[in-house]
């Protein structure tokens, strides 16, 4: 969403800006052409009255001092002119020394010219015919102070367009985030539906976003429907294949075969790998993977609960005791972390003399399990032959070796690892790292 957010200020910040330079530019134009044309009319006066200041007296042409304005009077008072007649010129006092380089055609000049003391001269030219002669008058005006009152307002109204973008900029984004409400609503809900807080979204979302919540919803029910069928489907798979097993087992053992004990002993064995085999890739089969929303595993509620269950299974005076985070949730499937967690610990319970301990701590990179017991635990040069799958140390002790097999299935799935150490307790400890699950495209969005 927050990307969303800023590529919209972004954009509306562009367009804003591009806008406002045009129309604050394209009104200075407009306004600076209408006065242009007004001061040109002023300056077409200005050579009429010129013009009939021009009087013959006894010398011939003259022009009467009495009909020009003082202005013109004045040095540099930023209006000149010059008039042309065949064998005479007239320059206003206020030109003083300057020669502005003139306009060459008649009309208002396309650009400025320079004047005295930099001025910029904005001239007209006029040409007249007067007792038979060519009369040739041209004015100017100061234009400085128009352009520095241009450039006022100009820089004038940059401050208010950046000021106006400021405020439509906090409005776009008040607006836009108030829109895309409902949408970051929805991203809390699938982030709260990945850790494992709620099952489904909430059905009450604005209408553009209803047909998504519902078939997010729809989905997340099928897939756990799916799943719940698929493990009652292998469970049943499984019952139904242990009987025939069970049956050839017991076919083993008939008189019949008394007289071939090869035969005997190699339908035995056969059949006991069919038996390893089936359980192995039935266990192998029901594991979930990630998690669905809503079956993450609860410590708190599901650990007292196995641990009670072990202690029904070793009556034998074993202490068992865990340690976990406080309110510890554990962002994997409840059912696998119960099968690798029933299978560690019911191997501690079988070689523990007095005492099994589970610890589970949060760390930087997921999460640390540790099994310990106090048993005769494992010399460190036999530790890769017991992660092998199927290999048991001691064939006296009850099990058919897949425990740590299934175990090191799962924690493949959830690309963690795991090593067997030495314990405090003195015996053998199971040391799990688990990496931690971060919800998929939520940390990106914010």
């Amino acid at each position: 969403m927050k990307s969303i957010q800023g590529r919209l200020g972004l954009g509306l910040i562009a367009v804003l800006v591009l806008v406002s330079l045009v129309l604050l530019q394209a009104s200075l134009w407009l306004f600076e052409s209408a006065l242009r044309r007004t001061l040109a009319d002023n300056l077409r006066e200005e050579t009429e009255g010129l013009l009939v200041a021009i009087v013959r007296g006894q010398d011939g042409v003259q022009l009467d001092p009495d009909r020009l304005s003082p202005r013109y009077q004045r040095p540099f008072s930023g209006h000149y002119f010059r008039i042309d007649l065949p064998g005479r010129t007239w320059r206003s006092r206020s030109l003083w020394d300057a020669s502005p380089q003139w306009p060459s055609s008649p009309g208002l000049a396309d650009e400025l010219i320079e004047g005295p003391q930099d001025q910029r001269l904005l001239a007209y030219r006029a040409e007249y015919q007067r007792s038979g002669q060519r009369v040739l008058i041209q004015v100017a005006q100061d234009y400085s102070p128009i352009l520095q009152s241009f450039d006022r307002v100009r820089l004038t109204g940059l401050v208010l367009v950046g000021v106006s973008i400021l405020l439509l900029v906090l409005l776009q984004r008040y607006v836009v985030r108030l829109a895309l409400r409902p949408l970051e609503q929805a991203r809390q809900q699938i982030a709260q539906l990945q850790e494992g807080h709620r099952r489904q979204l909430d059905t009450d979302a604005p209408t553009e976003l209803q047909p998504l919540v519902d078939e997010i919803n729809h989905l997340l029910g099928e897939t756990e429907e799916t799943l719940k069928r698929s493990r009652h489907a292998l469970g049943n798979l499984g019952h139904a294949l242990k009987t025939p097993l069970a049956v050839l087992n017991s076919l083993t053992l008939r008189d019949e075969l008394t007289e071939h004990p090869s035969l005997r002993t190699a339908l035995r064995e056969q059949l006991a790998q069919m038996e390893q085999r089936v359980a192995r890739e039935l266990g192998r089969a029901r594991l979930a993977g990630e998690a669905l929303p809503g079956t993450f595993f609860d410590c708190e509620t599901e650990l007292p609960a196995l641990f009670d269950t072990l202690a029904m299974i070793h009556p034998r005076g074993v202490s068992l005791d865990w340690q976990a985070t406080a309110a510890c949730r554990l962002p994997w499937d409840r059912e696998d972390m119960l099968e690798l967690l029933g299978n560690l610990l019911d191997n501690a319970c079988k070689w523990a003399k007095t005492r099994v301990r589970l610890t589970i701590d949060r760390t930087n990179e997921g999460y640390r399990l540790c099994i310990d017991d106090d048993g005769p635990g494992i010399a460190p040069s036999r530790r890769d032959e017991v992660l092998a799958r199927g290999t048991r140390l001691d064939e006296r002790r009850d099990g058919h070796g897949l425990g740590l097999g299934i175990v090191r299935d799962i924690i493949a799935a959830w690309q963690g690892d795991w090593a067997l150490e030495d314990s405090p307790l003195g015996g053998l400890r199971v040391d799990i790292r688990l990496p931690q699950r971060v919800p998929r495209n939520l940390e990106r969005a914010r």
